[in-house]
């Protein structure tokens, strides 16, 4: 994932009515199923279709266990603890999935607390961002022969390899999920993808939130340049934290939370038909102890869910849709630069970095935030209260009209002619 910052669930076939009133015309927010508004998941890496769950990843519900295995090598003598590194990454990361699952999901980490020497120095492995397949094969054979001894695969649904940040031949920039054609079998396991963290200490903001991201199947939304120069972040700014760990606005997206299961069917709209569609939209994220809340872990603090709808949906294609969703300063969101209703497409056959989602700007002609913003032109991407935006190619109309008592937005949707 990118290290620098530039300037500038399960989805099964649907049912549930969605909380919303019809104005006029053909236009209807139905009950959700496969064959109106969830795509369908296809062959592409970490496809954004919802329809089915890829089951070679492990599904983020209830609680996952997650060891954290720190080495150290011969040629480097820490200068950091494992206690300190793990502090690095936890509570922060599991307090994130914590948040935006609504309380549905914890990560419990299992640090093992002491170093593991590894056979050889560091600088023997050649450890970069496009590590040779040979080098990191022959890293991750060291490593699992290292801590096979000590350490029970067999009760872990994911895998930390925390390398000392302080070895010379350690590169923070290779941080990232190594996926395992065939898998590693130990402990009677098969381990199909380990995190292999390089990071600094102290570490980038939320990198271990983003790289756990892909052990649950979710991509990358950042764009990188063929030729190294240019923005990381056009597609979706600080908008979701598979794109930027450094984003304002690090929730995950509402379709996210829907392929992973964190919505009720109930708390997605698809929006039909050709005419104009009311809807409320309760805003994506949620802090503690708001109404509804879910139970997290035993002494964690619940995250409200909310009942009404989250995420509107608009088909535009066979593979892509458009999603609307109510984003604004709190809980993962805190630091926002703008509030209102976030318009983005979705291509279930786009592979990861190749722009599965999009975010749509409704200020094109301008940008917010250029001090702190990882893309500054998207940091003001939503439509606010009393504004109304058409999305370009697509002729759909959002409509933001009002906020309620509660903090809910009411909006209209028209999807157009041609609308499905």
């Amino acid at each position: 994932m990118p290290k620098l910052r530039s300037t500038a669930a399960v989805a099964t076939t649907m049912s549930a009515l969605a909380a919303t009133s019809i104005l006029t015309g053909p236009s209807v927010a139905e009950p959700f199923s496969t064959a109106s508004c969830a795509l369908h998941r296809t062959e592409a890496h970490h496809s954004e279709g919802v329809d089915t769950w890829n089951g070679a990843y492990p599904r983020p519900a209830g609680t996952l266990d997650a060891v954290m295995i720190f080495l150290s090598f011969p040629d480097s003598h820490p200068d950091t603890t494992p206690e300190e590194l793990a502090a690095d990454h936890f509570p922060a990361t599991s307090r994130f999935y914590e948040q935006a699952s609504y309380g549905r999901f914890t990560l419990r980490p299992h640090p093992l607390g002491h170093w593991l020497r590894m056979p050889r120095p560091s600088t023997a492995y050649a450890i970069r961002r496009d590590w040779s397949a040979a080098d990191r094969a022959a890293y991750l054979r060291d490593a699992f022969a290292a801590a096979d001894g000590e350490v029970d695969f067999s009760r872990y649904d994911v895998v930390y390899l925390v390398a000392d940040p302080d070895a010379p031949g350690v590169d923070s920039d290779a941080t990232k999920v190594v996926n395992l054609q065939t898998p590693m079998r130990v402990d009677g396991t098969d381990v199909r993808r380990v995190v292999t963290v390089f990071e600094k200490h102290p570490p980038d903001r939320l990198v271990l939130a983003h790289e756990t991201g892909h052990v649950f199947d979710l991509p990358d939304l950042y764009h990188r340049p063929v030729d190294g120069k240019g923005d990381w972040d056009t597609y979706v700014g600080d908008w979701d934290l598979m794109g930027s760990q450094f984003g304002l606005a690090p929730d995950l997206f509402a379709w996210h939370k829907w392929k992973l299961g964190w919505l009720d069917p109930r708390q997605v709209a698809c929006v039909r038909g050709t005419g104009p569609t009311r809807l409320t939209l309760e805003p994506l994220t949620a802090g503690p102890g708001a109404a509804g809340s879910g139970s997290g872990a035993a002494g964690a603090p619940a995250f409200g869910l909310g009942h009404g709808t989250k995420l509107a949906v608009v088909r535009t294609g066979p593979d892509s849709v458009l999603a609307f969703e109510a984003r604004g300063p709190a809980g993962n969101d805190r630091a926002a630069c703008r509030r209102g209703v976030l318009v983005y497409r979705v291509r279930s056959g786009e592979a990861s970095g190749g722009g599965p989602i999009e975010v749509v700007d409704a200020h094109p002609g301008t940008e917010a935030c250029w001090e702190n913003s990882v893309y500054p032109p998207l940091a003001d991407a939503p439509v606010a209260l009393g504004e109304s935006f058409t999305v370009p190619g697509e002729g759909v109309k959002v409509e933001v009209e009002e906020r309620t008592a509660s903090g809910a937005w009411t909006v209209k949707i028209t999807p157009g002619p041609g609308g499905s």
